[in-house]
């Protein structure tokens, strides 16, 4: 053997030796000295049975520990206080524990630990840097029970019977301001009677952890309020929420906890329920965005149930039996950007009994819900009285189902289209709140447009009531494809755009102050209307409706067989517009009753071609026809004895190019062409025609009646002007140009044997003489069809109806040619016979008077008188011939 080697090997015998006789020295003095050491120079009194420590490796080995702080008061270090059955170290690191007082370890091992630990106070207000870490990068715990409290002395963790494997523990006061007291690698853990406290307003209990190949299981978990909801309003005032939080079981596999990240997979949540108590506190946003991530593999939630109080009490939500599965559901600082807070790979949720409450309740049997299609079953939406002018529905509906084909986030944008929307037996009423000015919708959160390719209502029975006057679809069936919903160019909300749709219902009915609308059927697409047995009935009588109305106005009463259109027409979106082929109404029968009693109505009232021009949207019907109809027009006036009436029987007409004159290109002149049966006697025809585009409002309007019997204008003149007719009226012809101002134009009337009769102001007893005057006037016989006579500067009353002003021309026309000059005249004659045979009554009067006073005289001077009886004779003679007009009297 070499030299060099011999004196190696002595060497190192030496060194072996050396490191012997140290390490069991410094196990004698572990012994005998390190209580009295540990004692000495740190802030912890320590006892112990057995200790071993090997210097070379840094292991220690120590049964039968006690240990307790010195000072109990000093928050700056770690309290501890406890036994330990056996403690076992590895790799100690002895000098940053002399040194540095830094207690770290590789290994540690506590069997059947009982030990109390505060927490130092977590920063030094001068350095900013944590007093006394522990580090330890595995920890074992064996059957130990544990508590943890703050330097305040409130307690922080404690757990029981704890058996404990985890890798690259961290436990720091740092921790438990991040939410995580524990952060580690890998764990095994068992332990009953988990305490939690993280602040002052929660507390956590656990019963149970356990762990078993991998997976771990918790039972009966609680998150409870330390505070009642009135002390965390006056505590907390702008804290927006409390939470009370249980959950019967939860298993899952692998969790990790590192730093401000939770990670686990396969985590199931057996019935947990939620409460949470709402207050009235404003939502303070969060400058600081929350650094906490959380990423679940695969997570279910069974038989949940949730909770959410209102401020006042009562509940704003609440479900019951909810079921949810998400796969690879994540919270991290790229989904905390988006609308929708997480991420996920797919889920799965159903519940039942689910309630919630805002100006009404809603109410769900139950729900099923997933990235592709949807379902809810036995939904109610009913009022709870708060709504305050807003729209509410009291609703129930069997069934509302969906399909998705897309759903997603681009941009923070909300990408959406809905491949169909199914909804069955609706029922219930909408009633419509009162319109305010609100803010422009925010609209930024979505990527339009958004996409619904169907809708389909079934068997359905709805009511919508605005302002108290309900419109009712009765077994309501529609079909609604392609619907596009965009953003409006000034952003005050969505815009929508339809395609086609097809909508019946049956026994439709519109309820307004005066009116019931009816209709038996009616069916609605794109490019058809169809309307069955129309009625338009008054909900009160002439008479309380005269009463009703501060001025005058119409009342109608409507009926029509059908009601048809053909054509194409945008009822939905911003640019609105109806262009009909052709729209034809069958069969109508329409009364219209006017009463002068009421005063007149000031507001002035626009022309036809006006009133087409103030449509706002373009409006074109090519041809509408109006056939094999009647139209009655009733008048009553304070004067009038009844009503007056005109009859248009056989009604046809046709109006050619019906129009607002919205559309460029388009003509804009309205014809219009009536074919009747005058007062059920007589043929009428008129053409009417008008250009809605001219400003002027300028309007031309002919028309002929032949044969009519006069008897079938009396239903009209005799309670206006307490006249009758008989004869015939051969043929009347009228043509009249006019704009808003008033109207000119020409009349002409053929008549025979042509009769008045003029009745008292009751039109019941005949005037015979007036009569026998009229018709002296009268001429009886036009003969042939005499010249034109004109209708000159008729002017209209702006406050009218352009009728008002039509039939002043016929009237001014039939004054000019006959009826009404003649029976002026006759009055005229009769009132100014009248006054002479007034005159002659009062002259007879004076005399009878006259006479009287002479016969006082002469029987006053009778005694005196009858000396001279010739005299006498002569006088009677006189006042007999006086009186009795058969004797001349004698006269000197």
């Amino acid at each position: 053997m070499r030299k060099w080697v011999k004196k190696l090997m002595i060497s190192l015998g030496i060194l072996l030796v050396i490191i012997l006789l140290a390490n069991f020295g410094l196990n004698i003095w572990l012994k005998t000295q390190l209580p009295k050491y540990i004692k000495n120079n740190t802030d912890y009194k320590v006892s112990y049975k057995l200790l071993e420590v090997d210097l070379m490796s840094g292991n220690i080995l120590s049964a039968g520990i006690t240990v307790n702080g010195k000072n109990p008061q000093n928050i700056n270090i770690i309290g501890l206080q406890g036994t330990i059955d056996t403690l076992k170290i590895t790799r100690f690191g002895i000098y940053d524990a002399v040194f540095n007082k830094q207690v770290s370890s590789s290994d540690l091992l506590l069997s059947k630990p009982n030990l109390n630990i505060i927490l130092a106070k977590p920063v030094d207000a001068k350095t900013g840097k944590k007093k006394n870490p522990v580090r330890f990068e595995n920890i074992r715990i064996n059957e130990g029970n544990i508590s943890v409290f703050r330097y305040t002395k409130q307690k922080f963790f404690s757990v029981q019977d704890l058996n404990l494997y985890v890798e690259n523990l961290q436990m720091t006061e740092e921790s438990v301001e991040d939410k995580l007291p524990v952060i580690f690698d890998k764990y095994d853990i068992k332990g009953k009677n988990f305490f939690i406290r993280p602040d002052n307003v929660y507390s956590l209990i656990i019963s149970a952890i356990k762990t078993s190949n991998g997976r771990m299981s918790i039972d009966n978990f609680q998150l409870i309020p330390l505070l009642s909801i009135d002390q965390f309003k006056k505590l907390y005032p702008k804290k927006t929420k409390l939470f009370r939080f249980a959950i019967q079981k939860m298993e899952f596999t692998d969790i990790v906890l590192k730093k401000n990240n939770v990670s686990l997979s396969n985590a199931t949540f057996y019935n947990p329920n939620l409460l949470v108590y709402t207050t009235d506190a404003t939502q303070v946003k969060v400058k600081k965005p929350v650094n906490f991530e959380l990423n679940l593999e695969d997570v279910k939630l069974n038989n949940a149930t949730v909770q959410v109080m209102k401020p006042d009490g009562n509940k704003l939500l609440y479900a019951e039996n909810l079921n949810l599965n998400v796969k690879q559901l994540r919270f991290d600082k790229e989904t905390r950007q988006e609308i929708i807070p997480v991420g996920y790979k797919d889920f799965q949720f159903s519940g039942n009994d689910i309630f919630y409450s805002n100006h009404q309740n809603f109410n769900i049997r139950s729900v099923t819900l997933n990235p592709k299609k949807g379902e809810l079953r036995n939904i109610s939406v009913v009022p709870n009285g708060s709504a305050n002018g807003k729209t509410s529905m009291d609703l129930a509906a069997n069934y509302i189902g969906f399909n998705i084909n897309k759903w997603e986030f681009i941009d923070k944008k909300l990408n959406l289209d809905i491949k169909d929307v199914f909804v069955d037996n609706v029922k219930g009423t909408i009633k419509a709140g009162e319109v305010k000015n609100s803010k422009k919708a925010n609209l930024n959160g979505i990527q339009f447009p958004l996409v619904i390719r169907k809708v389909t209502l079934k068997n359905s029975n709805i009511t919508y009531d605005k302002g108290n006057q309900p419109m009712t679809f009765n077994d309501l069936n529609a079909t609604v494809n392609d619907i596009q919903l965009t953003s409006k160019s000034d952003n005050s909300g969505m815009a929508v755009d339809v395609k086609n749709y097809v909508i019946t219902t049956k026994n439709f009915a519109y309820k307004t102050q005066f009116y019931n609308m009816a209709v038996g059927l009616l069916r609605l697409t794109n490019n058809n209307v169809q309307i069955n047995n129309f009625a338009m009935k008054p909900l009160v009588s002439r008479a309380q409706f005269i009463k009703m109305i501060p001025v005058e106005r119409d009342l109608y009463d409507i009926k029509a067989n059908q009601i048809t259109a053909v054509g194409t027409w945008d009822l939905f979106s911003d640019n609105k517009s109806i262009n009909a082929s052709n729209v034809t109404i069958q069969a109508a029968d329409a009364n219209i009753f006017r009463s002068k009693i009421p005063n007149d109505d000031p507001k002035e009232k626009p022309l036809y071609s006006r009133m087409l021009r103030s449509i706002k949207i373009p409006m074109i019907v090519n041809n509408l026809s109006l056939k094999n109809s009647k139209l009655v027009y009733e008048e009553d006036t304070p004067e009038s004895v009844g009503p007056g009436k005109l009859i248009f029987g056989n009604f046809n007409m046709n109006v050619k190019n019906l129009n607002s004159a919205k559309t460029k290109g388009k003509p804009t002149k309205v014809d219009i062409k009536i074919d009747c049966s005058f007062m059920n006697l007589a043929p009428l025809s008129v053409n009417w025609n008008f250009d809605v585009a001219d400003q002027r409002d300028i309007f031309n309007i002919s028309g002929k009646a032949v044969n009519l019997p006069a008897v079938g204008i009396n239903p009209f003149i005799r309670p206006y002007l307490h006249v009758t007719a008989t004869g015939t009226i051969q043929e009347m012809l009228f043509n009249f140009r006019g704009n808003p101002k008033g109207l000119n134009g020409s009349f002409n009337l053929r008549h025979k044997d042509l009769k008045v009769i003029i009745l008292d102001k009751n039109n019941q007893e005949k005037k015979g003489f007036l009569t026998a005057v009229a018709n002296l006037l009268v001429k009886s016989d036009s003969g042939k069809l005499p010249e034109d006579v004109q209708v000159e500067d008729v002017e209209r009353d702006p406050t009218k109806s352009f009728f008002n002003m039509f039939w002043k021309g016929i009237e001014q026309g039939l004054k000019k040619t006959l009826i009404g000059i003649n029976i002026d005249k006759a009055k005229k004659t009769v009132d100014n016979a009248k006054t002479t045979v007034k005159e002659v009554k009062k002259d007879v009067k004076g005399i009878k008077q006259s006479a009287k006073e002479i016969g006082a005289e002469i029987k006053k001077n009778s005694e005196e008188k009858k000396e001279n009886p010739v005299e006498e004779k002569e006088k009677k003679g006189f006042l007999k011939g006086v009186f009795n007009k058969k004797e001349k009297p004698k006269t000197e």
